[in-house]
């Protein structure tokens, strides 16, 4: 039990990056009511203990439990025991379910990147992202909560409509590409790209920020 248990909570490691399993499905929040995009949502079961558990992967057998993916979503759900009495009683929903759900998908989002930089198809570091801005090449921007806004601008310039995240702190981004610090990185347009901003549009629900564009 106590095995089966665990293999719930861990991540997987190696990143769904095929965006045609996930864009499309509809799925109705158990907690508004209201049906829209998986991609849009978060997917929880409840383990044979009767623990809600964040499922993020939407790999884990069991009835899935979905609810939009924001905090004061998953924060009201616990509170109201949506997850009880969708299963009719047998539910146990921790009132720290939105962290840890924020940590999945953290985790989720920081591991396409360190995919796309062992694939050589993102960089980290100001003049490397530059460098490949400058052929074109972007598929995403990734500032750190703390990168300089006179940088954050001359990397815009060099990007126009270009997806700009800024959801990690610097210390987040260096632990991916093995240094001290990372204020600037890139992921290059394609697959990982475009998986890497729909996990990044979920956490934003959680890290309260948005997904921008380097005209903004």
């Amino acid at each position: 039990m106590k095995r089966q248990s665990r293999r719930l909570l861990v991540a997987r490691s190696r990143p769904d990056v095929d965006m045609a399993t996930h864009q499309g499905r509809e799925r109705r929040c158990i907690l508004t009511r209201e049906s829209g995009d998986a991609a849009t949502m978060v997917r929880f079961v409840v383990a044979p203990d009767g623990r809600v558990v964040p499922d993020v992967d939407e790999k884990l057998p069991g009835r899935g439990l979905w609810l939009k993916a924001t905090k004061d979503i998953v924060a009201e759900a616990v509170e109201r025991e949506a997850f009880r009495k969708a299963m009719r009683g047998n539910a146990e929903a921790s009132p720290l379910l939105a962290g840890e759900v924020e940590t999945l998908l953290a985790r989720r989002c920081l591991a396409l990147v360190g995919f796309a930089r062992r694939a050589g198809a993102a960089v980290g570091g100001y003049e490397k992202v530059r460098a490949l801005a400058a052929k074109g090449r972007l598929g995403v921007l990734l500032a750190s909560r703390e990168a300089a806004a006179d940088g954050r601008r001359k990397l815009a310039a060099l990007a126009p409509g270009v997806p700009v995240v800024r959801l990690f702190a610097e210390a987040e981004l260096a632990q991916v590409f093995g240094r001290e610090t990372v204020a600037h990185a890139a992921i290059e347009e394609g697959r990982i790209a475009r998986a890497f901003l729909r996990e990044a549009a979920r956490l934003a629900g959680f890290r309260n920020e948005s997904t921008q564009t380097a005209s903004d």
